[in-house]
């Protein structure tokens, strides 16, 4: 089938960068945000098409089916599960640990792969229910990415319904271009023709991925969603705040009690693996200079800061998936904080 062609080549190539750069076993960087309803679609868009391992249990998926009809089935039964979890978590505000998913969508390639050797299943109805299994799954990936990009506290569903169809127009885009170069491998490249190597590929573009991940986050892995963390005199919570959308970067890194902070641009640069620093207007002199001084710092990383009118702690600090939170301004906590953030392949910027 011309698929087996389109999957020999992605996996290959998917198994390659898996090893040369961690960061893309989590292939469900949403990158970027919007604003508009419209603009989520796009984003939906964006996400499926570089999501390779979405990508690649679909082609799995089509190789396995050998037939448009049971193709088209068992593809509406992966949107359907991924669309349910994608609506229910993100809308319902469930925090799931998002390596752990990544992991388990890694191994969904080596399911694939796997049964793929065995031969077709006699028996299609497991099948399908095991492809509704990780549609689930992968929609869970999906909203974990999406509520990095934060939603506004108005017109939630609209906007996760957009990114949904999005991810749904990226998906049918990306079919008809695996039967197009399926089809043009074919022609040009007899070699690739054997299925089996399709399937062994998927299984080990999964195995790395899964590896990658659990070698270059082994906390993260395991880690229950737990409350908070003690650092310090302070305390690491998983991140409930949001920001509302943008679509530049601040001007300047730090943002004095007397001027206006960019929300917007803060909005958009922790997209981006920033860390967000807001601080009470009214800190004594000292430990203002104090956060100041660790927002400046350039040894720090990407960190940008401001202050927060409503705002009862002395300091927040806050990535993608966890809060900082300080009754007083301790810079050793803030500083283990980030530190362990950009050391993980998570804070590198979406390509």
């Amino acid at each position: 089938m011309a698929v087996a062609r389109w999957a020999v080549v992605v996996t290959a190539a998917a198994a390659v960068a898996t090893f040369t750069m961690p960061g893309a076993a989590s292939a469900h960087g949403v990158g970027g945000s919007s604003e508009t309803v419209g603009g989520f679609v796009w984003l939906g868009t964006k996400h499926m098409l570089a999501g390779w391992d979405h990508l690649l249990f679909v082609g799995g998926v089509l190789l396995l089916a050998g037939g448009v009809r049971r193709a088209a089935k068992l593809i509406s039964l992966f949107a359907l599960g991924h669309s349910v979890t994608l609506f229910t978590a993100t809308v319902a505000d469930w925090h799931v640990n998002p390596v752990m998913v990544d992991v388990v969508v890694g191994l969904s390639l080596v399911f694939v792969g796997v049964v793929g050797l065995r031969g077709r299943p006699k028996n299609w109805t497991w099948f399908a229910v095991a492809v509704l299994t990780f549609g689930l799954i992968h929609g869970l990936g999906l909203s974990t990415r999406l509520q990095e990009v934060g939603l506004p506290d108005s017109g939630v569903i609209p906007r996760v319904l957009a990114f949904n169809v999005g991810v749904e127009i990226g998906q049918l885009v990306a079919v008809v271009g695996m039967f197009i170069i399926g089809d043009v491998l074919r022609h040009y490249v007899p070699k690739l023709r054997d299925t089996r190597l399709s399937h062994g590929v998927l299984i080990a573009a999964g195995l790395v991925a899964a590896s990658v991940l659990v070698i270059t986050s082994p906390g993260e892995v395991l880690r229950p969603l737990r409350p908070e963390a003690a650092v310090g005199v302070c305390a690491v919570r998983e991140r409930t705040e949001t920001f509302p959308f943008g679509t530049s970067h601040p001007a300047k890194q730090f943002y004095e009690p007397y001027e206006e902070v960019p929300a917007t641009s803060f909005g958009h640069v922790i997209t981006d693996g920033y860390i967000i620093v807001t601080y009470r207007p009214d800190l004594p002199a000292d430990q203002l200079d104090q956060v100041r001084a660790y927002v400046a710092d350039p040894a720090v990383g990407r960190v940008v800061g401001g202050h927060a009118a409503d705002q009862g702690e002395a300091i927040k600090a806050v990535h993608a998936y966890q809060t900082l939170v300080c009754d007083t301004v301790d810079t050793d906590a803030m500083r283990q904080f980030s530190s362990g953030w950009f050391a993980d392949p998570r804070s590198k910027p979406a390509e």
